[in-house]
């Protein structure tokens, strides 16, 4: 399984805008995706941008006022050389499309189609690709618009909505208030295998009015069977009660909100986590190499390629808080900081 996070596809384009045309007068996204991609690469190198339809239609986006002015007076037809672009390609469907599109607006331009993350032979339908990477692949803007949703368990809390602060945490009628009104986070648009929760059980009839409010379909909802938020905090149970039922299903990963829960999950069981916190996936041995390789790629180029003391240590600092998760990281920074 291979996933990349934005970072790593800013850090794709950033890696190889040497290989592209110097003289690109405009860059056109493939919507949904393919507008994400656009905007990281026209934004680091300062190139107008628009979507298909708007170029096909003869419009492109307007520009803030750090952009080069002698673009930001040009029209579409003055365009001699465009960038189309999407986030990824694999049957090359929607590239054709997009081919399909463009020669039938007339345009005279020079096209060249692009995809952030692609396949060599996938060539014949993207005359460019940043990364080539074969599947199976998921995306940080799509891993909850994925067909493996079917096939993953899946947190609650910290995934689909957000965390209960600690005033609504109190295992009473402020946590009611909150299991009934919780805010959404990640919407998934595809059928969750299971949904894995540390919520207590007597919470169920809540939580399932909750999902069924927020249209969220799942297969089975596993729930914490314990009397009391007390006894379930005695036990410390999230991540082995998790990893248990995750080792045991058939499920081939698991979505977590929380970076040091995704670790224990992931050694307990023995497969993959996927943690939203860091936008990484944990592998049962996290000292691995393609956990390494993973937390590296979200280091930016700039970082790693830096032979100097500071860019060392911005290396470091950057692993250390992919590793550790944001909240363990700060706590640790302002632990180290404190005078003796």
């Amino acid at each position: 399984m291979h996933y990349r996070s934005i970072s790593d596809m800013n850090d794709a384009i950033i890696s190889n805008l040497h290989r592209l045309p110097r003289d690109i007068d405009l860059v056109v996204g493939i919507p949904r995706s393919g507008l994400l991609a656009a905007n990281l690469l026209s934004l680091t190198a300062n190139i107008p941008m628009t979507d298909l339809d708007s170029f096909v239609a003869g419009k492109a986006f307007s520009s803030g006022s750090t952009k080069r002015q002698s673009a930001l007076v040009r029209e579409i037809s003055d365009m001699k050389k465009v960038l189309v672009i999407d986030d990824s390609i694999l049957s090359g469907t929607s590239m054709r499309n997009a081919r399909t599109r463009v020669s039938a607006s007339g345009t005279a331009a020079e096209l060249i189609f692009s995809a952030v993350y692609g396949l060599p032979e996938a060539r014949s339908d993207a005359d460019f690709v940043f990364e080539a990477l074969p599947p199976p692949r998921i995306f940080q803007w799509n891993f909850m618009h994925h067909g493996f949703l079917e096939q993953s368990c899946v947190d609650i809390d910290g995934v689909l909505c957000l965390d209960p602060t600690e005033a609504e945490n109190d295992d009473g009628p402020a946590y009611e208030k909150f299991l009934s009104q919780a805010r959404p986070l990640y919407g998934p648009t595809r059928k969750i295998g299971w949904l894995v929760t540390s919520r207590l059980e007597k919470y169920r009839a809540l939580t399932e009015a909750w999902l069924t409010s927020q249209g969220i379909e799942y297969g089975e909802l596993v729930m914490l069977d314990l009397p009391s938020k007390a006894q379930r905090q005695r036990l410390g149970a999230h991540g082995s009660f998790k990893a248990d039922f995750y080792r045991k299903s058939d499920a081939i990963l698991f979505v977590e909100s929380e970076h040091a829960q995704a670790a224990t999950i992931a050694r307990l069981s023995g497969k993959p986590v996927l943690c939203v916190e860091t936008h990484q996936v944990v592998y049962p041995n996290t000292l691995s190499l393609p956990r390494l390789e993973q937390m590296m790629r979200n280091v930016p180029h700039r970082i790693r390629t830096a032979n100097t003391y500071a860019g060392r240590r911005e290396i470091v600092a950057k692993v250390a808080r992919l590793t550790l998760g944001k909240n363990r990281y700060e706590t640790l920074r302002k632990w180290v900081r404190k005078p003796t």
